[in-house]
């Protein structure tokens, strides 16, 4: 780390390590904003559109069947930015797969997306009877880390040890960033959890501006810390109350966006450029949040359309039930379905074959055993690339 590539503005101070190499902390949390129109016209995008969303969600009539969509889209996203190639696809069929995944054949990529899909479900759950805190960080962190490359470097602990961020192959001399050592780690992390709990005048918005990037700028584990800042913001809508359910995600804009994310964090560091790092959040903010209200008006009407070809039918209630699910996880498989419906086999098969004549499900396996459907409907909708103003 080059200690001129930090100036006057810096958002915190840079020390010497007697190991030889230049470290940054943070500043505490508040700084001091100077508000303006661009600011304001930015903040006011925003709350519009996580308003608009929090009331599409209010007036669908099964907002829970769209969570899990919406959750692993979130996890296949944040965890690419991070290198893993693991697609959509990918993580429905293992996830439906279950224990006729042959043994041995775990796809690591795979299994680290599904990991974080685990992460935010116990995340949102845990909010109900614990404050967002480290504690419940460091549970979030042993979630995401159980069984997958870099569970070695103590899932669910934050760091004993120095860490960087660089180009592969860098040293901590020549890293382009190195996060506190573990003292000024620790006391980052008090001043940091102190901040989560107390009262604010800033709006919501700017508090997870604020929130996310300290949270990095801290870099508290070993490996993990950007999905785990990324799973935050998430946790953090929910837990503010400006979203009922967890359907809003900016990993897809990170993603789009990865240099300038990157940037603009470290420019935080660097320079104190506080209010260019907002407004480039509060604009990933209300794009996502329009793009969720696309893509679940999408899901309902096509939701709908399922649930009208069985009922002009006057097919079974199960019928309906297996229609639900599938917008719970567009793949599934016989035994999956009988366990979802409480029947039979047989009965479980018969109804998967009502829906492949109907065109809702495909056979995608083409084995005699552990056949697997897919909606392929529901997935291309979940999948889907939307260009802003589409």
């Amino acid at each position: 780390m080059q200690l001129t590539d930090f100036t006057k503005d810096m958002w915190g101070e840079v020390g010497w390590s007697t190991t030889g190499y230049h470290y940054f902390v943070p500043g505490p949390l508040p700084p001091l904003l100077i508000a303006s129109w661009e600011l304001t016209q930015r903040l006011s995008q925003a709350d519009r559109a996580v308003s608009e969303l929090s009331g599409t969600a209010r007036n669908l009539p099964n907002p829970h069947l769209l969570i899990g969509p919406f959750i692993r889209r979130e996890a296949v996203l944040s965890s690419r930015i991070e290198g893993t190639e693991a697609s959509l696809s990918d993580l429905f069929f293992f996830e439906a797969a279950g224990p006729a995944w042959p043994t041995g054949e775990r796809p690591a990529d795979v299994v680290e997306v599904a990991n974080y899909v685990r992460a935010m479900e116990y995340g949102l759950k845990r909010l109900k009877e614990l404050p967002l805190s480290l504690r419940l960080i460091r549970e979030l962190h042993g979630k995401l880390m159980e069984g997958v490359r870099g569970d070695r470097l103590t899932p669910g602990q934050f760091r004993r040890s120095q860490n960087w961020i660089g180009p592969a192959g860098c040293t901590l001399a020549d890293a382009t960033y190195v996060p506190p050592p573990v003292r000024e780690m620790n006391e980052a992390l008090d001043r940091f959890e102190k901040y989560l709990h107390q009262e604010s005048p800033l709006p919501p918005l700017i508090r997870m501006a604020l929130v996310h990037y300290q949270f990095e700028a801290i870099h508290p584990f070993l490996d993990g810390n950007g999905r785990i800042g990324r799973l935050l913001i998430s946790l953090l809508l929910c837990h503010e109350g400006l979203l009922a359910q967890p359907l809003l995600y900016l990993s897809a804009y990170f993603e789009q966006n990865r240099q300038e994310y990157y940037r603009r964090l470290l420019a935080v560091s660097q320079s104190g450029q506080w209010s260019e790092w907002i407004h480039f959040f509060l604009t990933g903010v209300a794009r996502q949040s329009r793009d969720a209200i696309w893509r679940t008006g999408k899901l309902l009407d096509l939701w709908q359309s399922y649930r009208r070809k069985f009922q002009l039918a006057r097919s079974s209630a199960l019928l309906m039930r297996l229609v639900d699910g599938l917008f719970e996880s567009p793949v599934i498989s016989i035994s999956r379905a009988a366990a979802r419906l409480g029947v039979t086999h047989r009965s479980a098969t018969l109804n998967i074959q009502k829906m492949v004549d109907t065109g809702i499900l495909t056979e995608v396996t083409g084995r005699e055993r552990y056949r697997l459907f897919l909606a392929r409907g529901i997935l291309s909708v979940i999948e889907e690339e939307r260009k802003e103003g589409g």
